[in-house]
């Protein structure tokens, strides 16, 4: 199966023209006004004139209203919609277009012992289960306080037990990049995957959040399509 690709943050013309011409299959737009990477609803639509048919896009929300989301996705045009905050199950069913509702995960070193552990997957568990029931797909990321975007990769051994619960309609996100996105499709072979930091310019050490670098997404859908022909 072919790895999906989705490009995150985009918030000029220039880095939606590289997805697309790398061939990416979905584009997203953050929505939440707190974040580096904020775009306003009729820019999104504006940038998604650019794009061809067939093309999925993208809008990212984190704990905004029924209305607002509605109201937003409606001006901006986006097909699906991403939801990163504390959304219920039933503020999903409620939205007007597709939701796929990000699961947030801990680090390695977030547990101090292995009942911790075990009762965190307990709770993710329960957290898959009812997500994946009423949405389009949930996405795994990690328990940021930017609610992505993060750069920061979660505890992939969580996915082991997971996984299962998903009936494949899963992304996974959250410190991906060119160097390590071989291994997660060897290990997990996810159907979609989702970055945004991995691919943006770095200035003297620094992250330009919000500027893709056009070579590092290329390089990056590039990386993926390689691991799906060794699978």
């Amino acid at each position: 199966m072919r790895t999906r690709i989705k490009i995150c943050g985009i918030t000029r013309a220039e880095d939606l023209d590289a997805a697309i011409d790398a061939g990416v299959d979905a584009l997203g737009f953050v929505f939440y006004s707190k974040s580096p990477r904020y775009i306003k609803p009729l820019e999104v639509k504006k940038l998604l004139r650019r794009a061809p048919a067939w093309i999925t896009s993208v809008g990212l929300f984190v704990n905004s209203n029924i209305e607002e989301v509605n109201r937003a996705a409606g001006e901006s045009q986006v097909s699906h919609i991403q939801l990163h905050g504390d959304e219920s199950p039933q503020e999903c069913e409620s939205l007007d277009r597709p939701v796929v509702k990000a699961i947030r995960l801990p680090l390695v070193n977030d547990f101090s012992s292995r009942s911790s552990y075990e009762e965190a997957i307990e709770v993710k568990s329960k957290e898959v289960e009812f997500f994946s029931s009423v949405c389009s797909a949930v996405l795994f990321d990690v328990d940021s306080p930017g609610f992505g975007g993060s750069g920061i990769s979660f505890d992939w051994g969580i996915l082991n037990n997971i996984l299962n619960l998903t009936d494949k309609r899963w992304v996974l996100s959250g410190g991906l990049s060119i160097d390590n996105i071989k291994l997660a499709i060897r290990k997990f072979n996810p159907p979609c995957v989702d970055i945004s930091s991995g691919v943006e310019e770095v200035i003297k050490g620094k992250l330009q959040k919000g500027k893709k670098d056009r070579v590092k997404i290329f390089n990056f859908v590039k990386s993926v399509e390689l691991a799906n022909k060794v699978e």
